[in-house]
């Protein structure tokens, strides 16, 4: 992701609305999922992003000292969004699009932490937030995989999941 043809505001204040958006996303799609250790690991990553947000908003106090921060609705930083999770949307399309959104978000913390190199002790908390991001992606990734083993279960014994 090239980030040169936005300002370093633009860049933080777009990194801290996706986080503020995934946070969001990853506790709706937990409010309706039934499998427990599902929900425990959505509210995880949705308590992640909020650490994360935080971060981002630490970072623009210090990157524009006593500017207001106001965090737009929209922002100039294409980055992808979770699919929302609804009626005939699977789980494991849901989750492939968070995890495509996680990805994402690990190259883009790669990309932002370039824009530190004076400033190393930034630089590495935007890399660590880099390899966060990959370790999100690879949890969905495990979720992922369970979530499109139990609806071929669906496709080939529409009665598995009924109580005997």
């Amino acid at each position: 992701m090239d980030l040169s043809k936005f300002t370093l505001e633009d860049v933080i204040l777009s990194a801290i609305r996706s986080e503020m958006n995934s946070g969001a996303q990853y506790k709706d799609i937990a409010s309706k999922v039934e499998n427990a250790f599902l929900i425990e690991k959505l509210n995880f990553l949705a308590d992640e992003e909020a650490k994360h947000q935080n971060f981002l908003e630490g970072l623009y106090a210090k990157s524009f000292a006593g500017k207001e921060l106001i965090v737009p609705e929209e922002t100039p930083v294409p980055l992808p969004e979770m699919k929302v999770y609804g009626e005939g949307v699977k789980l494991s399309e849901v989750l492939e699009s968070a995890m495509e959104a996680e990805r994402a978000a690990k190259d883009f913390y790669n990309e932002l932490s370039r824009q530190f190199e004076k400033e190393p002790d930034i630089k590495k908390n935007l890399e660590y937030l880099a390899s966060m991001e990959w370790g999100h992606y690879k949890l969905l990734e495990i979720e992922r995989d369970n979530s499109l083993n139990f609806e071929s279960y669906d496709e080939y014994w529409p009665m598995m999941h009924v109580g005997g």
